[in-house]
């Protein structure tokens, strides 16, 4: 495999049984994303944009095909071994934030980290330093319900990359958000794209897909297009 291939799908099947119908979410999908690339996933509702997701994030695991993820099989690994890669290999960003209530901007940002094993003096210091990264160093003892909804995305996109992941998988990160609070946590995105991480960035809205350099369509199931983005190509 290409040294530049952070993931590889081959033939992905996902189908899911409903009292005696069969239903054919993703229908023998195969693509690469490389390491560094910023790429939309859109398609209308059933389209199995989500199901996609949930496999590329090792939150559910396909019917048939296979899945290699920083040159690891990973469509035949065990729930204890998924969980393990994705605490490794992935940050998830999703659209309805999924912070501790109780918990400080601190100590959410932190969490990825006590799973990976680094003392409490490790975790506050990368903890603190991501949240200085979003823009939010004023703001980490504040509990969620103390930040307005840009500052909890902020928040939640600082737990995702605290732990350096291989890949950053954003799920309608915008969908809660007013226009104004999306660009700026799009801009957030660009940033942190820059800084050398993989984005695979789920959406409904083409103006947050045009963030992405490159746009990948599902329809019934299947890759309808696969297409870099030709606004961001031609600044580029």
């Amino acid at each position: 495999m290409n040294e530049e291939v952070i993931i590889k799908i081959e033939d992905l099947v996902r189908n899911f049984q409903l009292g005696k119908q069969l239903i054919k979410v993703l229908k023998e999908i195969s693509l690469q994303i490389n390491r560094n690339e910023y790429v939309a996933l859109m398609g209308p509702s059933g389209s199995g944009k989500s199901t996609l997701m949930n496999i590329l994030g090792c939150l559910d695991t396909p019917t048939s095909g296979n899945y290699w993820l920083n040159k690891q099989l990973v469509s035949s690994l065990s729930d204890d071994e998924l969980a393990e890669i994705r605490n490794k290999e992935i940050g998830f960003v999703f659209q309805t934030f999924n912070l501790l209530p109780r918990a400080t901007a601190l100590d959410n940002v932190a969490l990825p980290l006590i799973y990976a094993g680094y003392s409490k003096q490790e975790r506050e210091e990368r903890a603190a330093e991501v949240l200085e990264q979003v823009g939010l160093g004023d703001r980490m003892k504040h509990k969620p319900n103390e930040l307005s909804g840009g500052q909890r995305q902020r928040v939640a996109v600082a737990r995702a990359i605290v732990n350096r992941p291989s890949i950053i998988l954003a799920d309608e990160p915008t969908g809660n958000l007013d226009s104004k609070t999306s660009y700026e946590i799009m801009a957030l995105f660009d940033e942190i794209h820059k800084n050398g991480n993989t984005i695979i960035l789920v959406t409904h809205e083409e103006d947050i897909a045009q963030h992405a350099h490159r746009i990948i369509r599902l329809k019934d199931g299947e890759v309808e297009k696969d297409e870099l983005n030709k606004s961001i190509s031609s600044i580029a």
